[in-house]
């Protein structure tokens, strides 16, 4: 079992807490926060977009830091957990791999490919692991279809349309400053960006249509073109100004056997599902029975696959520092199609 130290108490702190309180491969040893309450325990405050709010935590067997250098200092601990705001992942995965320390970072790995290289080259230097937390492929209906994509049970991917949409994410201070946050694309649509280089790899060219804010993308439909003839993918997303849609997401994914659909949409009288369907070629329709779960089970399910690749040396695909960095990469090319309003290359 791997000894664990979160750095930075937030939403997503929280989540992966509840998750580690779930595992039988990974323990929660300690945290480190500037806030004195809830280096107490108290993280009643917390409350994100889904998943349970936060709520005072066990506090027996857990250490509480004011500082990561503090923490850094236990030589108990073998993974750092970096659930920090966006522009302090490159400072905090540094340090964490010079002490010695493995590291799991939450997406965005950087807030740009920059930043990611340097979080590579430190990885390397130090020969250690860095991880990054892109949990949608461990999500039902996601996790389905990149499993598909993998064993080829409908043929290989051919074309794919991903949707996903926000009202204002008015929780989310500075969201449109590309030194702190980065906006839709750096901190909401990565996610496709991921999930479309996991299945199909890394588009040659692509081209984004957008409507600007602060000159950051808010709301775009994007094109991504591969080498291979035929090959393609669409997304849709971004910020609505509508604050009865805070979020909806899916797709629609052509493998070379069948068709998989799929739309989660939060709407003011609850949450309007359709369910994830496969559509046969012979003109039939199943729908597969997922695993049973609730909103913290992929981030248990990710925890297993960390603490699979620090021990074996061989990083699962889903947790690929390289793929993350691939995903920013294909946003950034995004940003500048946006920006120029032409295809812009990947290579």
């Amino acid at each position: 079992m791997l000894n664990v130290g979160i750095a930075g108490v937030g939403f997503m702190s929280w989540i992966h807490y509840l998750a580690y309180q779930r595992s039988t491969s990974a323990k929660l040893v300690a945290f480190c926060s500037r806030d004195l309450k809830k280096r107490s325990g108290d993280w009643s405050g917390i409350q994100g977009n889904f998943g349970p709010p936060g709520s005072q935590v066990d506090m027996n067997g857990l250490t509480a830091y004011e500082t990561l250098e503090e923490m850094l200092r236990n030589p108990s601990i073998e993974v750092v957990d970096i659930c920090l705001p966006p522009s302090l992942h490159v400072e905090a995965a540094c340090k964490s791999l010079a002490a010695g320390k493995h590291v799991l970072c939450e997406k965005p790995l950087g807030l740009n490919t920059q930043e990611c290289d340097e979080i590579l080259a430190a990885a390397k230097k130090y020969d250690r692991q860095v991880l990054v937390a892109q949990v949608l492929p461990y999500m039902g209906e996601f996790q389905y279809a990149y499993q598909a994509a993998l064993a080829g049970t409908f043929g290989k991917p051919l074309r794919a349309h991903f949707k996903r949409v926000i009202s204002p994410p008015d929780w989310i201070p500075d969201f449109y400053d590309p030194q702190k946050v980065g906006g839709p694309l750096i901190d909401l649509m990565v996610h496709d960006a991921h999930f479309a280089k996991l299945l199909f790899g890394m588009p040659r060219r692509v081209m984004c249509s957008a409507e600007m804010k602060d000159g950051l993308v808010k709301f775009c439909h994007t094109l991504m073109e591969y080498d291979t003839p035929g090959v393609f993918v669409a997304t849709s997303g971004g910020v609505t100004d509508q604050k009865a849609r805070p979020f909806c997401h899916g797709f629609e994914i052509h493998y070379e056997q069948a068709v998989m659909q799929f739309e989660l949409s939060v709407q003011p009288q609850g949450v309007e599902v359709m369910p994830l369907a496969v559509l046969h070629q012979d003109g039939t329709a199943t729908k597969p029975q997922l695993t049973a779960g609730d909103d913290v089970s992929g981030f248990c399910a990710e925890i297993d696959d960390m603490v699979s690749s620090i021990q074996s040396g061989m990083p699962q695909p889903r947790l690929s520092v390289q793929h993350a960095r691939d995903a920013i990469h294909i946003c950034q090319c995004l940003q500048k199609s946006a920006e120029t309003g032409q295809w812009v290359s990947c290579n």
